[in-house]
């Protein structure tokens, strides 16, 4: 019910904006007015059973296991993942990856001292590495640090008033002496910018990019009884690594894309990385521009969370499920509107909020009795910071964070960020009613867009491991 008393004080508060919103939005007249009009019986109906003339108790509480029943189907048939089917493509990910980056600072090493490098490792990270991965084990996120000439130092700062909140600028400091003989790698990896030679995260992936094909035909050679490889690169994206495994190796036979995403290090596991070229820059010089990867702090809060919440605790389930509710909806959605939902509510900004929920309450409160409250918790939340358009970044100028999740002195002082910033209120008003929609109606929405028309490919079950159905 707190999810409906929500609703209907949201609504009435819209004007022409807002009809002009949501006729953009490829939702349409009929599709507002279904849902107000749904809202407005549910209202009735509590008003009616406060008075004695409508359901009785056992009726809400056979709904509410109806809800929560479609909620757990949901999530077991077609969001979580095989524990096994993961673990295998994370492994078979990893070898490859790792004979690529080892063929790849080989050959980097040859240029000379004034070039960049591959410092040899790389870092895991996104949902698959996280927990909260959905549907399929077929993408996965690299962190892959590079390594700047020995003499050279990265200076990142705010590039305020030059490209969009949280946005990073990274001067270069040459040790004594070097600052001539470094001119050579600044022609070739920087760019101007207020009179100073910044670091280019364009001219870097552009590197980076000839760097992995030219090692690629190596590492085919070495792992051609595995599986073929392949590279594909975009511009102003980072390269994808194909795998696809031969038959015989890797039971599941999952064909797989990896993200491989340079890096500069920071120190700390801070990264420097390339902002998506989608993004609204707003700059004269966007190439000169980076994002600032807090991931490996991301996964130690996790593992601070999962020390500190019960056992059966359902934070990242409930993550999964409004993931899965948000594709699914994408799905009633026309353009240009059904771009901007899956950038609000983009996997980083649900993360965000689930962070900022989880430290406002005792945890114990997110036992997994309690799912479809702490996700409706969640909904309103995010309809909360969607209306007031502020939805801050968790570590960027958080002081609130535990003491047992150490934070860098970077994150500590860096100004805070609104995750919200690039859109407009109107915008933000529609996605707020859309999503508050989307949960009222979940059990509808989720037998409407779970036909094979709608869904990706399931990958078929190990044939060496009997698995209970839904895995």
């Amino acid at each position: 019910m707190k999810a409906l008393r929500g609703s209907a004080a949201g609504e009435g508060t819209g004007g022409p904006g807002d009809a002009e919103a949501a006729e953009a939005a490829g939702s349409g007249v009929p599709l507002l007015k279904g849902s107000a009009l749904l809202l407005l019986g549910c209202l009735l109906a509590r008003c009616c059973g406060a008075a004695g003339g409508g359901p009785r108790r056992g009726g809400a509480r056979w709904a509410a296991g109806a809800r929560r029943g479609a909620l757990e189907r949901f999530h077991a048939r077609q969001l979580r993942l095989s524990p096994h089917v993961l673990g295998h493509s994370k492994a078979h990910v990893g070898r490859v990856v790792a004979e690529l980056v080892r063929a790849a600072k080989a050959q980097g090493l040859q240029p000379g001292p004034l070039a960049l490098s591959l410092r040899g490792d790389f870092v895991c990270i996104g949902s698959a590495y996280e927990q909260h991965k959905v549907r399929s084990p077929d993408c996965f996120d690299i962190l892959v640090p590079l390594r700047l000439p020995r003499h050279l130092e990265p200076q990142p700062r705010c590039a305020d008033g030059l490209g969009p909140c949280g946005a990073f600028v990274c001067g270069l400091r040459a040790r004594d002496g070097w600052t001539r003989r470094c001119r050579p790698f600044a022609e070739g990896f920087c760019v101007e910018l207020q009179g100073r030679s910044h670091l280019s995260s364009g001219l870097v992936l552009r590197w980076f990019q000839g760097h992995l094909q030219r090692c690629l035909g190596a590492v085919r050679y070495r792992l051609q009884e595995r599986c073929r490889v392949s590279l594909s690169a975009c511009p102003g994206h980072p390269p994808t690594l194909h795998i696809l495994p031969c038959s015989d190796y890797v039971c599941c036979h999952i064909s797989m894309a990896v993200r491989l995403i340079p890096a500069i290090p920071l120190g700390d596991a801070l990264y420097l990385t390339a902002l998506p070229p989608d993004g609204p820059h707003g700059s004269l010089a966007p190439e000169a521009l980076w994002g600032l990867n807090a991931s490996r702090q991301e996964q130690r809060l996790l593992g601070w969370l999962k020390e500190q919440a019960p056992a059966s605790s359902c934070h990242l389930k409930c993550l999964q499920i409004l993931k899965g509710l948000r594709d699914l909806r994408r799905h009633g959605l026309e353009e240009p509107f059904c771009s901007q939902w899956g950038r609000v509510l983009s996997s980083y900004v649900l993360k965000t909020a689930l962070f900022s929920l989880l430290l406002q309450g005792p945890l114990e409160a997110w036992d997994e009795r309690f799912l479809v409250e702490r996700l409706e918790d969640l909904v309103l939340y995010l309809r909360d910071c969607l209306r007031k358009q502020v939805l801050m970044d968790f570590f960027l100028g958080n002081t609130s964070i535990p003491e047992a999740v150490a934070l860098p002195r970077f994150l500590k002082e860096a100004a805070p960020v609104n995750l919200l910033s690039a859109f407009d209120g109107p915008m933000l008003d529609l996605v707020a009613f859309q999503l508050l929609s989307t949960w009222m109606q979940a059990p509808h929405i989720i037998r409407m867009y779970s036909s094979p028309r709608y869904l990706r490919p399931v990958p078929a079950p190990c044939r060496h491991i009997a698995e209970p159905p839904g895995e």
